[in-house]
């Protein structure tokens, strides 16, 4: 989308004259879930994103050149000293990412987005984090959309064994989703794992 433009300081690869960026999976757990084999990728030209969790914008990076100028990336971080940076490192940039800087708690005071929503991608650090996502979905995601859940193991439980919070999360889901494949995001996080479903 942007030639020339570094994000993280990732490198610039030319290619029969095709600029190309690589994708760090230790800076994003998209990548890592790619890198482990996420089967289920969602994200093509022209697909409509609510990304949760924006934080400084890496992997809202990539996102953004995948979908491309006929997409659109809604792009949820609360916390205004990151949000400035994802404003700073990528919006100012990218006209196809709309940066919402609001609590993803409260889906329904979201004033920017418009339209029906492809996929819901979540990464954000809270002990509720599943129900917050799901509230996003019922609220914009259209049926059969996909959604993409970081598993954020240790955010929801210090103690508990990984595999029975992944579990206990993903039961969570499968009221409303198909759960399509859960990938194990180590070595890049561990006590990670990322949810690939489509809604019912």
């Amino acid at each position: 989308m942007v030639p020339g433009n570094r994000v993280y300081n990732e490198k610039l690869v030319l290619k029969r004259g095709v600029e190309y960026r690589t994708w760090e999976p230790y800076r994003s757990k998209l990548a890592a879930a790619i890198a482990n084999g996420l089967d289920d990728f969602p994200f093509t030209e022209g697909t409509r994103v609510l990304y949760l969790g924006a934080s400084t914008g890496t992997t809202v990076s990539h996102i953004s050149d995948i979908v491309g100028p006929r997409g659109s990336i809604f792009a949820v971080e609360h916390t205004s000293r990151v949000a400035r940076e994802l404003l700073d490192r990528v919006v100012t940039y990218r006209r196809n990412v709309i940066p919402i800087v609001q609590d993803a708690r409260r889906p329904l005071e979201y004033s920017s987005i418009f339209g029906d929503i492809d996929t819901v991608y979540a990464d954000i650090a809270q002990p509720d984090q599943t129900e917050i996502v799901l509230s996003n979905c019922s609220a914009y995601l259209t049926r059969g959309g996909a959604l993409l859940l970081v598993i954020k193991v240790r955010s929801i439980d210090s103690l508990a064994p990984t595999e029975d919070v992944i579990e206990e999360e993903t039961a969570k889901i499968r009221k409303n989703f198909h759960i399509l494949q859960t990938v194990d995001l180590a070595p890049y996080d561990k006590h990670h794992a990322m949810v690939a479903a489509r809604m019912i």
